[in-house]
């Protein structure tokens, strides 16, 4: 469906381009394939609006998920721009196409109130993420381009409104997008999507561009990016690389009066195939602003953010840079949006390359979104850069989180306590963790005390390359860092962890690597000391 989708989609901006009738008929064909499919849902996603709570798609049920409202908003704009067109042919081509978007769209949006993404009725440990503003954005399209009856248009309207304001309310106003930047594109992204179409429609009397959080929910994709290969902070789901849409970004910097989006995104559009920057797809509002746009950006200066710390104290996350590092680490809770169970995980970049490494994620499965979830390697705090204590991994639940977290601008110093992170088996009463960013490496302190201990603590660090370990070091990439660890606490050894998922293999290639220090003795308090040092290569 997805390729039918963005085939329709070129077809559209083609003739719209052209227009010579060239192809129209496809643009009908296509059109009237979508309208006899029994569901434009997928059916991954069906099982959670449907009662049957089956993947087949339930008689008189209709779900509006991510791809139904992508489906029901390209229609939108074909049924706007050929109506008439459709017309001269046959005028039940266009009957057809309203009464399904009403039907499958619109009707389901205004008549439920139970999609958990609408976030109207959000249990306790439910979250708002990326689908609230996606979702909404195609209901708002479909209702300002199809619905003529005014009433229904303006409760559909205000009542999008209202759930896209649980989303503004649920992000944290820090403006970091704890999905990482993968999805900023899908949340913060399509918020201003939802928010630039309501401000066209109403003529600017809803604005909120000049909010202070929305402008921060931007500028996070500007500040998660590191450089080299186009790597970045990925926290939680977020792939390793990334660096996000040019076109988007410079639009959005544009609305909320950034410099530093509209000079990232010039300095991304510079650093890829500048004719792929225009990619049709689903989207046909984001083609548009995208033609509209493009020869603005050849004339913004390309620049990176310049400044050397971002601190998003709400959502706890940290970035730093100094000298040929960039640090990032993170507190938070195990059941943030696409959580993984790493608080106080940490990432180092040396020379835009990667040096300690959060992993990702695999490709989605069915298992990604069970109860089976942490049964995959990459979600587990096992494979990130955090201890195991007193042999027990972090756990999932909002209640397992940091407590204690604090910047210290003036030592360049970041600390918590990741303590509560771990299961009661684990008897730990506090561990304190601080990072030090100096000018030639990362200084990491832990400190812990811990009832009755009765297996050795064990510390994990994931790496892209293999280590070769000495005593009391560790060297990485190829010599050009070292990890210091004091030999008469620790025994080190490594794993080689095989890469045959291809969404991994393509970021890291064929394997990765755990170093694990395990701790020689069993003690109920103690401090451990970690150093990472650049080396000079002769």
């Amino acid at each position: 469906m997805n390729e039918n989708c963005t085939a329709l989609t070129n077809l559209l901006l083609a003739e719209l381009a052209e227009g010579q009738g060239r192809f129209v008929d496809q643009i009908l064909n296509g059109s009237w394939q979508l309208t006899e499919m029994a569901t434009w849902s997928l059916s991954a996603h069906l099982g959670a609006f449907q009662s049957s709570k089956r993947s087949l798609p339930q008689e008189r049920t209709q779900v509006v998920d991510l791809m139904a409202g992508d489906v029901g908003s390209l229609l939108s704009w074909v049924h706007y721009f050929f109506r008439d067109t459709f017309n001269t042919i046959n005028p039940e081509i266009s009957i057809r196409l309203k009464q399904q978007i009403q039907q499958r769209i619109i009707q389901p949006y205004l008549d439920r109130n139970d999609m958990w993404w609408q976030a109207f009725e959000l249990k306790e440990t439910q979250l708002v993420n990326n689908w609230n503003p996606w979702c909404n954005f195609n209901v708002l399209t479909a209702l300002l381009l199809i619905e003529d009856n005014p009433d229904i248009q303006l409760a559909g309207i205000y009542k999008t409104m209202s759930s896209v304001d649980r989303f503004i309310n649920y992000v944290k106003t820090d403006g970091a997008c704890e999905e990482g930047p993968s999805y900023w594109g899908h949340a913060a992204g399509k918020l201003y999507d939802y928010l630039k179409i309501l401000s066209l429609a109403t003529k600017g009397k809803i604005n909120i561009f000049d909010k202070p959080v929305i402008r921060d929910m931007g500028e996070y994709i500007a500040q998660s990016y590191i450089g080299g290969d186009k790597w970045v902070v990925n926290f939680a789901d977020a792939s390793a690389k990334g660096g996000g849409d040019p076109l988007l970004i410079y639009r959005y910097g544009q609305d909320v009066n950034s410099s530093e989006m509209m000079q990232f995104a010039r300095y991304m559009e510079n650093t890829g195939d500048k004719t792929a920057n225009f990619k049709p797809s689903r989207d046909i509002f984001r083609a548009f602003e995208d033609l509209r746009c493009y020869p603005e950006l050849e004339n913004v200066t390309a620049a990176l953010p310049q400044n050397n710390a971002k601190w998003y104290p709400e959502t706890q996350f940290i970035y730093l840079k100094k000298g040929p590092f960039f640090f990032a680490a993170k507190g938070g809770f195990n059941n943030e949006s696409h959580n993984h169970n790493d608080v106080g995980s940490f990432i180092l970049y040396q020379d835009q390359q990667p040096l300690f490494i959060d992993a990702g994620v695999g490709t989605y499965t069915k298992k990604t979104f069970s109860d089976d979830r942490y049964s995959i390697w990459t979600m587990q705090s096992a494979y990130h850069n955090v201890p195991m204590i007193n042999g027990a991994d972090q756990s999932f639940g909002k209640e397992y989180k940091a407590e204690h977290v604090a910047f210290l601008p003036a030592q360049n110093r970041f600390q918590l306590d990741i303590g509560k992170a771990y299961p009661k088996s684990a008897n730990v009463e506090h561990w304190n963790r601080s990072y030090t960013l100096v000018q030639n490496g990362l200084d990491i302190q832990d400190e812990f005390k811990i009832t009755g201990p009765k297996q050795a603590n064990i510390i994990h660090f994931l790496v892209a390359q293999e280590p070769k370990i000495g005593k009391g070091e560790i060297l990485l990439n190829n010599g050009h860092a070292t990890l210091h660890f004091d030999a008469g606490q620790f025994t080190a050894s490594y794993d080689v962890i095989p890469q045959d998922d291809p969404r991994l293999s393509q970021v890291w290639g064929k394997e990765l690597y755990r170093i694990k220090l395990t701790a020689k003795s069993i003690k109920s308090t103690g401090k451990y000391t970690f150093t990472i040092r650049q080396e000079a290569i002769k």
